[in-house]
């Protein structure tokens, strides 16, 4: 069997140390990719603190997405080519995750995910599958995961929540990004975030109609985010997820309505009962993956989606 380098956790709270891994062979359905690039991401922070239930022992080789080569291919595989660019989210396992030199990755969901548009390179496309697929799950999956929205590519999709307002907390973070495009694209105005204001033009670039200083008290961004809102807020995305952030979107959420958190959540009830105070708000923690059934198929027209909207510039990363 040949060895690769691969960067392993030894257990919970300790530091990353370079050591050696078997490359693995693909099984069907798989295809074996060479790494040019892997996204350092929150989870792989947090597991590196605090453990996560996914990971079940160690030492353990994390890394959620990355970008690279495709090697080999498994039995079954006829939409992929040796040497075929590819980027991808992969689930967490010794063989799968993506702090090494090679990994297996789901041929079905890579294929979808698509080839690397030429305007992209390895080191952008690394970073791109996760932060879309925490909001594009939140916004457009199946309930209990998300909220079943229309998808932008779907018949009808573009465009269709024009006037229903939404507020993004944490805009200019990677997620916050992709989430702001992807409110553009299915119609939401307006389109209220939070960040540094250093960042007001970029994130106006990206579809925002309003940037509010994250620095303001919840007091004052409440105040003026009911200024800037006819309608009610029947969804809020919440990238950022701390104490504050958190109490500030669920006081502007409507009754009945969804704010979705990317953390504990710290508000209310959970997705799956009624909040404490009565008002049928819900709060949503996001599972940012479409690799369980049954949102693969979701998962699977998505990415067709990403790689066209990435090659016609809809979609735009910032690293």
């Amino acid at each position: 069997m040949a060895i690769q380098k691969a960067l392993w956790l030894p257990k919970i709270g300790a530091k990353f140390v370079l050591g050696k891994n078997e490359i693995p062979e693909p099984g069907p359905g798989e295809v074996l990719v060479k790494l040019e690039a892997s996204a350092l991401n929150p989870l792989d922070v947090q597991i590196q603190r605090s453990g996560f239930f996914k990971v079940k022992a160690y030492p353990a080789v994390l890394g959620e997405e990355g970008a690279g080569v495709i090697q080999e291919i498994g039995d079954g595989v006829t939409n992929l080519a040796q040497g075929d660019k590819v980027f991808f989210q992969t689930p967490l396992g010794n063989k799968t995750s993506s702090f090494q030199q090679y990994c297996l990755v789901d041929a079905e969901l890579t294929s979808k995910v698509g080839l690397i548009p030429p305007n992209l390179s390895f080191d952008r496309a690394a970073s791109v599958s996760v932060a879309f697929n925490t909001f594009a799950v939140a916004t457009y999956a199946q309930r209990p995961r998300g909220i079943a929205l229309t998808p932008p590519f779907e018949r009808g999709g573009l465009g269709k929540y024009a006037g229903r307002p939404i507020v993004i907390f944490g805009g200019a973070g990677s997620v916050g990004q992709q989430a702001i495009q992807l409110t553009r694209l299915s119609g939401f105005s307006p389109i209220i975030t939070t960040a540094s204001l250093h960042n007001q033009d970029l994130l106006r670039s990206l579809g925002a109609t309003h940037v509010l200083d994250r620095k303001l008290t919840n007091a004052a961004l409440i105040k003026r985010v009911r200024q800037l809102v006819a309608v009610p807020l029947t969804y809020i995305f919440d990238a950022v997820s701390i104490k504050e952030t958190q109490e500030a979107a669920y006081a502007l959420l409507a009754p009945g309505g969804t704010l979705a958190v990317v953390s504990r959540p710290q508000v209310g009830g959970d997705d799956d009962s009624d909040d404490d105070d009565g008002s049928e708000k819900k709060v949503l923690m996001v599972v940012g993956s479409f690799h369980e059934w049954p949102y693969r198929v979701l998962g699977a027209k998505f990415s067709i989606a990403l790689t066209r909207w990435l090659e016609e510039g809809e979609i735009k990363v910032r690293v």
